[in-house]
C-alpha cells in the first residue's frame, strides 16, 4: 500500500504565527532551508519526516494534529455541494478541491457557507414561502445546519468544555454522577425530584426546581441532571464559547448552548481520560463501557468519537445515528470518511440494517471508493416512552474506524482483515460516488458523463462513463 504524502501548509503557517517566528527563523529552527520551508507552506511540497520529529521535539507539538481530517472533511463537503445542478457545466476537478480545502480553507468555508443560504433560498421560493414579503426574508443558514456544522469543524471536541466537565468528574469521586449532580443542584438552592407525568427534564428557576421523568432511563436521567448542572454552573464558560463561534442567529446561539451543555453531560459522565483507558483496556467493548460507567450504549459510541484531546487522541472513530428513512441525525468523524450534509447515508452501509436486527451488533468490513477500509459497527437504538399509547423512537447507530486501528477493537477478532474479498463497497452519497456497477444507486454521480441506449438496459438505465 502507497504511503499517503502529509499536505499540511496551513497548520505550518499557523504553527509559526502562533509562536511569532518568521519564515527564515522557523526554517532554522525545523533545520530544512527557506525555500523548503516555503513550498511546505504553499502545499507544493509534503511535509517530510525529519519536519515531522522537528516539530515534535523543537516545538512539542502533537504531530497528529498535521492530519488532513479538516482538508479531507471540506473536499467531502464541497463534492457534495457542487452535485447541484446549478453547477452542472463548472464543476471543478476533484485536484482542485484538494488544492482549495489544504491552501485556502477560509475560502472554501466561505463557499460552503454561500451555497448553504442559495439551497435554503431555493427551497423557499419553491415552496413559495410567505417570507419571501418579509423584511427577513433574506436566506440564512439553518439554525441547526450551523450548529451541526460548528461541532463538525470542531471535530466534535470542545477543549475547555471537556476539561470543566473532567474536573467536576474528578471531584464527584467514587459518586453516582446522579448522586454528585444532586449534591450541586442542593449546593444551588435547586431541589432534584422526579415526576411520572411532564417532560424528560423541566427547570423551574423562579421555583428552584428540577423535576426529571421516573419514566427514563437511568442513564438519561444522569445525563440531564448533569446538563443542568451545567446550565447552572458554567455559564459563563459556555457563553464564551458561543461568542467565538459567532453564530448568526439567535437560534443558532440557543441550540448550540444545548449542544454545549449536552457535550458537558457527556464528559462529566464518561471522564476524559478515565474513558480512555477503559475503552484501551476493553478494547472498546461499548457493552462493557456502558457498564461500567453507568451510560447507554449511544452515549458510549458518541463519546468514542469525541476522544481528540491534542496529546491524549484515542482511535480516530466515525459516528452517526439514523432514523428509519435513513435520514442522518447525528453525524461525526474523526476519520477520512465523511458523511453527507444533506440526506441519508449510502444504503450498502449496514446501519440500514440494525433496523431489522434489533438488540444485536452488527459488523461490517467496508471500502469507500477512495481504497480506504473501515471496520463499521450498528446497532439499533429505542427510547420507549413508558407508556402504551406513547410513542417509540427509533434509531440506528454508527461507530467505525479505520481497519488499521481495527486490532484495537474487540469486534475485530475472528474477522478476516487482510481478505479483499471481505471488505463490501460503500460510498458516502450517489451524486458524489464513482462506482460505476452500483445495483443500489438511485442518481448518477458528479463528474461524469452518461451513455444513453435505449436498446440496452442493465443495473441502471444509463451507463456511466
Amino acid at each position: 500500500m502507497a504511503v499517503q504524502k502529509l499536505y499540511a501548509g496551513v497548520k505550518l503557517r499557523e504553527t509559526r504565527g502562533r509562536l511569532g517566528l518568521t519564515q527564515k527563523a522557523f526554517a532554522q529552527k525545523l533545520g530544512v532551508s527557506l525555500p523548503y520551508l516555503n513550498q511546505m507552506e504553499n502545499n507544493h511540497r509534503p511535509v517530510s519526516a525529519a519536519v515531522v520529529l522537528a516539530l515534535a521535539g523543537e516545538f512539542g507539538l502533537d504531530v497528529t494534529e498535521l492530519s488532513t481530517g479538516d482538508a479531507e472533511r471540506m473536499v467531502s463537503d464541497m463534492r457534495e455541494a457542487l452535485a447541484d445542478p446549478v453547477f452542472a457545466d463548472t464543476a471543478p476537478p476533484l485536484a482542485d478541491l484538494r488544492l482549495a480545502a489544504s491552501n485556502a480553507p477560509a475560502l472554501a468555508r466561505a463557499f460552503l457557507e454561500l451555497h448553504r443560504a442559495y439551497r435554503q433560498g431555493h427551497e423557499r421560493l419553491a415552496s413559495l414561502d410567505e417570507a419571501l414579503g418579509r423584511e427577513d426574508a433574506a436566506p440564512v443558514a439553518s439554525p441547526w445546519e450551523e450548529v451541526r456544522d460548528f461541532f463538525h469543524y470542531c471535530d466534535n471536541y470542545i477543549d475547555a468544555v471537556d476539561h470543566a466537565a473532567e474536573r467536576f468528574a474528578a471531584g464527584a469521586g467514587r459518586r453516582d454522577p446522579l448522586d454528585a449532580a444532586r449534591d450541586t443542584l442542593t449546593g444551588l438552592g435547586v431541589d432534584l425530584s422526579f415526576s411520572d407525568n411532564g417532560p424528560l427534564r423541566f427547570y423551574d428557576d423562579d421555583a428552584k426546581t428540577l423535576r426529571l421523568s421516573n419514566k427514563a432511563a437511568l442513564a438519561t436521567q444522569r445525563f440531564q441532571a448533569l446538563h443542568q448542572v451545567a446550565l447552572l454552573t458554567h455559564g459563563p464558560l459556555l457563553e464564551a464559547t458561543l461568542d467565538l463561534a459567532r453564530f448568526q442567529s439567535d437560534a443558532a446561539r440557543g441550540i448550540a448552548k444545548i449542544g454545549l451543555a449536552n457535550y458537558f453531560a457527556g464528559a462529566a459522565l464518561l471522564p476524559y481520560r478515565a474513558f480512555l483507558q477503559a475503552a484501551r483496556d476493553t478494547r472498546h467493548d461499548l457493552e462493557r463501557l456502558a457498564d461500567r460507567f453507568g451510560a447507554s450504549i449511544e452515549q458510549v459510541a458518541h463519546r468514542l468519537s469525541t476522544l481528540q484531546r491534542p496529546g491524549a487522541k484515542g482511535v480516530p472513530f466515525f459516528f452517526v445515528r439514523v432514523d428509519q428513512a435513513g435520514t442522518i441525525t447525528k453525524r461525526h468523524s474523526a476519520t477520512r470518511l465523511q458523511f453527507a450534509r444533506f440526506g441519508g447515508a449510502c444504503p450498502l452501509w449496514n446501519v440500514h440494517q440494525a433496523f431489522e436486527m434489533p438488540g444485536r451488533f452488527l459488523r461490517q468490513l467496508a471500502e469507500t471508493p477512495d481504497g480506504v477500509r473501515y471496520l463499521c459497527l450498528a446497532r439499533d437504538v429505542s427510547k420507549p416512552g413508558g407508556a402504551f399509547h406513547a410513542p417509540v423512537r427509533r434509531y440506528a447507530i454508527g461507530l467505525g474506524c479505520e481497519i488499521s486501528h481495527a486490532g484495537q477493537l474487540v469486534y475485530a477478532d475472528d474477522l478476516d482483515l487482510g481478505k479483499a474479498a471481505a471488505f463490501q463497497p460503500i460510498g458516502i452519497s450517489c451524486r458524489i460516488c464513482e462506482r460505476r456497477e452500483c445495483h443500489q444507486r438511485s442518481v448518477p454521480p458528479l463528474e461524469r458523463r452518461l451513455t444513453i441506449d435505449p436498446d440496452r438496459r442493465g443495473l441502471l438505465p444509463y451507463e456511466i462513463a
